[in-house]
């Protein structure tokens, strides 16, 4: 726990071998939680029997069983030969390049006034959310706060959809991103 405290990316090794164990999926779920960068690297890959399919597999199964953390980069190594553990250090710079991401604040609400334009923002009893304007206001992990002129109509899921769409503008590989949403009520 104070590793993960005291780290700014979190490496979470899981043994090919093993799959993702519970104290895998507890770590993962603290760095979260506390805003980390996550990589999963999948140690002892020269172990296990390949076909082409096989890392499509693995993927698959680490993204179910970790799909509270859908951002996380995932690599697979050895580390007793050494296959790919360069590209971990790479991993590991990228992810916190991405944790220290800045958007200015024009350039995402171009992105946010796209995304409310493909997918009308929720509405009810005749209410419509209106985003006003988004800004960044911290990094690690790269936090926004949304100013609406409702909280309860920004749903989980719009959130989300939003989140969608800036992690396909400027990636964030490797680290979560936080939204903070404000009422702010309408002048006149």
């Amino acid at each position: 726990m104070s590793a993960v405290e005291r780290a700014d990316v979190v490496v979470v090794v899981i043994d090919a071998t093993e799959g993702v164990t519970e104290q895998d999926a507890k770590i993962a779920g603290i760095a979260h939680e506390r805003g980390k960068g996550i990589i999963i690297a999948v140690n002892k890959w020269d172990a296990v029997e390949k076909t082409d399919k096989t890392v499509g597999e693995y993927t698959k199964r680490i993204r179910e069983v970790l799909s509270f953390i859908p951002y996380a980069e995932i690599l697979f190594i050895s580390a007793l030969s050494g296959q790919r553990l360069p590209k971990l250090f790479e991993t590991v710079d990228r992810v916190i390049a991405n944790q220290t991401l800045r958007v200015q604040t024009g350039v995402l609400n171009e992105i946010i006034g796209e995304a409310t334009a493909l997918q009308q923002p929720p509405s009810d009893k005749g209410k419509r959310l209106k985003i006003y304007y988004v800004t960044q206001v911290s990094v690690k992990p790269p936090t926004f706060v949304a100013f609406v002129n409702d909280k309860e109509l920004m749903h989980f899921s719009y959130v989300r959809y939003l989140e969608n769409r800036l992690r396909e503008a400027f990636g964030f590989g490797g680290t979560s991103l936080k939204f903070i949403i404000r009422e702010r009520k309408e002048k006149g």
